[in-house]
């Protein structure tokens, strides 16, 4: 059975009972704890694997300070809909040209006691470190609650909840540039009650086994690891580039990986988690071992991480050979579990 959360009350106007999850990533966190919130138990691997998130790309079209977007899983709000498509989730988006509206919109929702998500830009966000803030257009966090004009939030990548100013959560809703969200915010609108996960986990890991595997072009998927390698060789080749700018793309890289959203690594032990999750609804030996190996392709990106921060930081000396060989043992990796997840 099924239950419209429209038909629940929501009248309160102070902070309403709420367990705040801290999660590796801020859209499966929130998708995770907006479920099981409103009755749907969900782990944030679950909502993360269900939704057929982990990828790789290289896109130089895109640009992040002056360098390529370099992606390891699907594009903002891929996991809200996602969710949508595999567990029948409706959810209710909106964005806003007028700053007042996009905040008094929020207001009300919060008044009637909705829980609300909203894309946002870390660097507006007072409660980060300042080490840690920066141009990024895409975090995603939950509100939960408001007195005046302090709001309060569940940001996944904190321990605790936390509060904002309404001036500055404005300005992390509006900030402009690229992934601009312009006021996003979002709710659902109907959550199902339980989830046939026998049917929707197959389904979910042949969607993901054909962005990683099956990609038509070489810079998405297990092709586009090894794309970025060969494209670190031809970085070092170019007398304009091989200096500063070499070291200032790895930076990049790793900081894509490392610090946004968990990147590399962190979505990788994420769908393992999600693997081994999964192994007890449906094909358990096989989903088990597809767990395992995905981990060990978390720690050889891991491994390429701490290679390219010495080699950008002088210490450990230039060598983009050696982090082509790494790539390629990350792809390597990846394309042993996807060629046993085939058999799902």
């Amino acid at each position: 059975m099924s239950e419209a959360i429209a038909d629940r009350d929501t009248s309160e106007t102070q902070p309403r009972s709420f367990n705040h999850m801290q999660s590796a990533h801020c859209e499966s966190g929130v998708m995770a704890a907006m479920l099981s919130h409103y009755g749907l138990p969900m782990t944030e691997p679950m909502a993360f694997g269900l939704a057929n998130t982990l990828s790789f790309a290289y896109i130089p079209l895109v640009k992040l300070s002056g360098m390529p977007l370099i992606a390891y899983r699907m594009p903002p709000h891929w996991i809200i809909k996602g969710l949508q498509k595999r567990i029948g989730l409706k959810m209710k988006f909106q964005t806003f040209r007028d700053q007042s509206e996009g905040m008094s919109k929020l207001d009300a929702l919060i008044d009637q006691g909705k829980l609300v998500g909203l894309q946002t830009s870390v660097y507006w966000l007072p409660y980060f470190p300042d080490e840690m803030r920066f141009h990024f257009n895409a975090h995603n966090l939950l509100v939960f609650g408001r007195e005046g004009d302090i709001y309060h939030l569940s940001d996944p990548v904190f321990e605790q909840a936390v509060t904002c100013p309404r001036r500055d959560l404005q300005k992390a809703r509006f900030a402009k540039g690229a992934l601009a969200a312009k006021g996003m915010l979002y709710y659902p609108e109907y959550v199902p009650s339980e989830v046939d996960f026998p049917e929707a986990i197959p389904k979910a890991i042949r969607a993901n086994f054909k962005i990683m595997a099956k990609a038509p072009i070489p810079v998405i998927g297990v092709r586009g690891i090894r794309y970025l390698g060969k494209n670190l060789q031809k970085v070092a080749r170019d007398p304009r580039k091989k200096d500063r700018y070499l070291r200032l793309y790895l930076g990049h890289i790793v900081r894509m990986q490392e610090e946004i959203g968990t990147g590399g690594a962190g979505f990788r032990f994420v769908y393992a988690a999600f693997l081994n999750e999964a192994s007890r609804h449906t094909h358990a030996g096989l989903l088990q071992e597809a767990s395992a190996k995905m981990t060990e392709a978390g720690d050889e990106w891991r491994r390429f991480a701490l290679v390219a921060s010495k080699m950008c930081r002088d210490r450990q000396g230039m060598d983009v050979a050696e982090l082509d060989s790494i790539l390629n043992g990350c792809a390597d990796r990846e394309m042993s579990v996807w060629n046993l997840l085939q058999k799902i």
